[in-house]
């Protein structure tokens, strides 16, 4: 019975909180818990303790990442502009509406932090104010506290 329940009649009593033919199935809803306090971001549903997310656009541990939405890559890229270059449309505003982030510089697209990371990771690719791409990732750590990666 996994350690989650005891074996009568080769039949699995489950403890309270696990279910399943062999008790291996958490009804604790905490690990499917989304920033903002909602089971599975309020996209999917918490099965065993993870989350089945039923919108497609929706993915990740708590149906937070959504590679197709706009608007984190679109939200920060004048701040990541400001920030990593000293330009763009926040460049005289920067210090005072852009330091909500922790910036690193990498070398090359290769060295920004890649899908299966615990946090919620956006890949972004956006264009500057010279009509030239820049690549950077965002994500929010378990402590709330967002971090982006730009390429140099």
């Amino acid at each position: 019975c996994t350690g989650n329940g005891i074996c009568k009649c080769r039949v699995c009593e489950c403890f309270p909180n696990f279910t399943g033919s062999a008790c291996d199935c958490s009804l604790d809803t905490v690990p499917c818990m989304a920033t903002n306090g909602q089971v599975c971001n309020g996209r999917g549903t918490c099965e065993c303790g993870t989350c089945n997310c039923t919108d497609p656009k929706f993915q990740g541990p708590t149906c937070e990442m959504c590679q197709t939405c706009v608007g984190v890559c679109a939200e920060h890229k004048d701040c990541v502009q400001c920030r990593a270059f000293d330009k763009g449309e926040k460049k005289e505003t920067c210090s005072q509406e852009c330091m909500h982030f922790n910036m690193t510089r990498v070398e090359s697209r290769d060295k920004l932090p890649q899908p299966g990371q615990p946090d919620p990771l956006s890949h972004c690719k956006e264009k500057d104010v010279d009509d030239c791409w820049f690549y950077f990732t965002y994500s929010v750590n378990a402590n709330g506290e967002a971090n982006v990666h730009v390429v140099e």
